[in-house]
């Protein structure tokens, strides 16, 4: 069956930061919504890739190339940074943004970090 989503009414629907509520599933992706405020983790996936997609604020996207350097990129609303798998990446975010995230649905928000920030996404 086709349904619309409003993403102010979904936003609108918690107020926790950095756990991912998920909104959608398409061929094994889950869209998620996400608040998030401040820094997160260090971390990385071993398979998965994620597409960092801003809806209101801004990200710093902090990396670490292949020779250790830290690098970081900064995108705000109405763009997307795709992270690839095997990048270990920490975000850093002002308060009060809101992402879309879309990932595989066996993405779990800490990847092999693990730790008390590692929450399960649930629909919304």
């Amino acid at each position: 069956m086709l349904r619309k989503s409003n993403l102010a009414e979904k936003f609108a629907a918690f107020d926790d930061e950095w756990s991912p509520k998920i909104v959608g599933e398409l061929n094994g992706f889950h869209v998620k919504l996400v608040k998030i405020g401040g820094e997160f983790v260090w971390h990385h996936h071993d398979v998965e890739d994620e597409l960092f997609f801003v809806i209101e604020g801004e990200i710093a996207m902090h990396y670490r190339d292949d020779a250790g350097t830290e690098r970081c990129e900064r995108f705000g609303a109405g763009e997307f940074l795709i992270v690839p798998h095997g990048v270990e990446h920490k975000p850093v975010a002002v308060p009060g943004t809101k992402m879309l995230l879309l990932e595989p649905a066996s993405t779990i928000n800490t990847g092999t970090a693990g730790g008390e920030r590692t929450v399960e996404a649930r629909w919304i």
